[in-house]
């Protein structure tokens, strides 16, 4: 509580001269102290980028902002508020691209939308609403966008569906003259489409379940473009990330909760194929996501009410074997709904 100065009018000089005297050092010494960094306040984490960070609503509203204005916080903040959506509308993915790139867009019923990143709204604030993707596109009534890759990033494209079936495209497919909705999926082959990922060709595959269940396989052990299936799920439960790995890799996972880990490839058993049942990656009741990332990485984690924080992967202890996790963004009452990881150049 801040105290009001009385009336010195009736006090003598000599006794208001010392008062006035106080007061002064009092200033001076408050003036000369450092200030203390707030947790949530963000630090410079890169010059200016034409890198873009994309952040997609699930029903298709999305915006564009430079990289470099998502300064880093520390692991486990508030984040900032991003992408503004209206309340039956949620953020649902996050992806990173260069502005003179091509994006990919990938529905849950396989079908894939190519668009310029300069055809994507704009903005320089963080807090924006976005434009409709779905508008420019013919879309079906009960389809939506499940992943967003940056174009001609890989030599194959991996995706999932939702019962663990697997395919393999090959990157030719995905040219300037792909046709805006061509399908490369039946969902009567395991259901919809839930992720995808590039893959150089000659790595690994890493799927993850919403239950925590994962399996890592050679890629080359998918047959190319008929697919075939990857991880045998179990009821309830579905395939929710797909990952390109190696042994030497570390994969961030996150639960809806804000906690995540690094799990490290090393301790996490190849099969010796597809189609197997899955082995527990961490401790999580919903996992949401799963990205290869390495240490000089930043990752980026989106939350349903519309904030992202920005943090180093550095803060995340990487684990061989299955933990809780640690806190990585504090969701209060809402929820983690994606993740990605970035490489600064």
């Amino acid at each position: 509580m801040e105290l009001e100065r009385p009336d010195l009018s009736s006090v003598s000089p000599d006794v208001l001269a010392y008062i006035e005297a106080l007061e002064a050092a009092l200033l001076k010494s408050k003036s000369s102290q450092p200030t203390r960094r707030r947790s949530t306040e963000v630090e410079p984490s890169e010059p200016p980028t034409t890198q873009q960070v994309i952040t997609i609503s699930q029903r298709g509203m999305a915006k564009r902002t430079a990289r470099h204005l998502y300064g880093r916080q520390r692991r486990s903040g508030i984040g900032v508020f991003d992408l503004d959506v209206d309340e039956h509308d949620f953020p649902a993915q996050i992806v990173v691209v260069d502005e003179s790139k091509r994006l990919l867009l990938f529905s849950n019923l396989g079908r894939v939308f190519p668009i310029a990143v300069a055809d994507i709204h704009q903005t320089d604030e963080l807090r924006a609403p976005g434009e409709s993707l779905t508008n420019q596109f013919p879309f079906h009534g009960n389809e939506h966008i499940i992943g967003a890759l940056p174009a001609e990033a890989g030599q194959y494209v991996i995706l999932a569906s939702q019962r663990g079936w697997v395919q393999r495209v090959a990157a030719s497919y995905f040219g300037k003259s792909l046709i805006p909705g061509m399908s490369f999926h039946d969902v009567k082959q395991g259901g919809q489409i839930t992720a995808v990922t590039w893959t150089n060709g000659s790595e690994e595959i890493f799927l993850a379940t919403q239950q925590a269940q994962g399996i890592r396989f050679r890629e080359t052990q998918v047959p190319a473009r008929g697919g075939c299936l990857g991880l045998r799920v179990a009821p309830g439960d579905e395939v929710v990330a797909v990952a390109s790995v190696t042994e030497r890799s570390g994969v961030f996972v996150v639960g809806h909760d804000g906690k995540g880990t690094i799990r490290l490839m090393g301790g996490f058993r190849m099969n010796k194929a597809p189609g197997a049942g899955g082995k527990t990656i961490f401790k999580s009741d919903q996992l949401i996501g799963a990205v290869t990332v390495k240490e000089k990485d930043d990752l980026f984690i989106l939350a349903q009410g519309g904030k992202m924080i920005r943090f180093q992967a550095s803060e995340v202890p990487p684990k061989t074997g299955v933990v809780q996790g640690v806190n990585c963004m504090e969701v209060r009452n809402d929820v983690v709904t994606a993740v990605t990881a970035i490489k600064l150049e």
